[in-house]
């Protein structure tokens, strides 16, 4: 069985717990995946697949690619990720769909997607930078400040936080919490925060290192006290 499948972020929402208490969500729309192309350890070196997410904009393809979607037998798909395998576990065949019911409520997963792009900006924001004072004549507000001496060795030192390109990297957010699943609309649910836009592509996979729920402490009734 494979760990992880596609989807697309549709947006947050907050839930409620059966205590009252609010809590953010983030839906998701995953798969229905199809598998694409199988890679075994003999031929490959490893075991993995390539799923394609299935979505209702049909994908342009090119001669080679349509071979290859061709030789698998399935529909050309736009969005393509290569995820692995569970150890003991058959590997599924080309033509094999993979949907959300492979998660259950209650478990934990990690998300990966890209996070939103900030453009260019300056040290305050991309390093939290103080800054300089704001009155009394200060021309000193938001500069970076000294990047290098001027003798030795007379070169900005590598790895120096100055002003550029922010977010846009990809970015793995761990051990969120499977609220509820839809498999009818292939919906899943999931407490807390994931990385990216709404409709972004983001790739939900078993947790790695699977966080375990915080239980409730009993305290311990003291000595020589009934």
């Amino acid at each position: 069985m494979v760990t992880a499948i596609i989807g697309r972020k549709l947006g947050m929402t907050q839930i409620f717990l059966p205590d009252g208490t609010a809590v953010p969500a983030t839906v998701i729309k995953a798969g229905p995946c199809v598998v694409v192309q199988a890679k075994t350890a003999g031929k490959d070196g490893y075991e993995a697949v390539q799923l394609g997410l299935v979505d209702a904009t049909p994908a342009p393809a090119n001669k080679p690619t349509v071979g290859h979607f061709k030789k698998a037998g399935v529909p050309a798909t736009r969005i393509r990720r290569e995820v692995g395998v569970a150890k003991g576990d058959d590997a599924p065949k080309p033509g094999d769909q993979v949907l959300v019911d492979m998660f259950k409520a209650g478990e934990r997963v990690d998300v990966v997607a890209n996070g939103r792009g900030k453009g260019f900006q300056g040290v305050v924001k991309r390093h939290g930078f103080a800054g300089g004072a704001a009155t009394h004549g200060s021309m000193f507000h938001r500069a970076p400040g000294s990047i290098g001496a001027s003798s030795y060795p007379s070169r900005v030192v590598k790895g120096m936080r100055m002003g550029g390109r922010m977010g846009g990297k990809r970015i793995t957010t761990l051990n969120l919490k499977v609220v509820s699943i839809d498999t009818e609309q292939n919906l899943l649910v999931l407490r807390g925060a994931v990385p990216g836009a709404p409709d972004g592509v983001v790739l939900v996979r078993r947790a790695v290192a699977k966080k375990k729920d915080p239980q409730p402490q009993v305290e311990k009734a003291k000595k020589g006290k009934k």
